[in-house]
């Protein structure tokens, strides 16, 4: 199977495009700030999974799956830091927990489905 046709990596996408959307309100002084941290923080989630993906030994890919794990739990932090700094609402700050948690919950099981390979 393909990593694009895998539910961990859609649902790592999936919260990418919600972080760039919620971040899009942010404010301007924080764009080079925690506005890019966190951006870069989202997109190392699918892409890790990609690449661990791509590699040739399960152990390769674990660890790739784990920086990505790490990466959700950053993203986590940053967006905690936001609802403090306000600049996001609690609606908002919800609906990413909610898919920080999806994504956690799957890459946790695509970590102990390669630990049995």
């Amino acid at each position: 199977m393909e990593y694009k046709e895998l539910e961990v990596w859609v649902e790592a996408r999936k919260l990418t495009n919600l972080v760039y959307d919620v971040t899009k309100v942010f404010p301007k002084e924080e764009l080079f700030a925690l506005t890019n941290q966190i951006r870069r923080c989202a997109i190392s989630i699918p892409s890790n999974i990609a690449e661990g993906c791509g590699r040739q030994t399960s152990k390769d890919t674990i660890h790739f799956l784990h920086i990505s794990r790490g990466s959700l739990y950053e993203l986590e932090t940053q967006f905690y830091l936001a609802l403090d700094q306000k600049y996001i609402s609690e609606k908002d700050f919800e609906l990413i927990i909610q898919q920080i948690q999806i994504s956690k919950r799957l890459i946790n099981g695509f970590i102990n489905y390669y630990k049995k390979l």
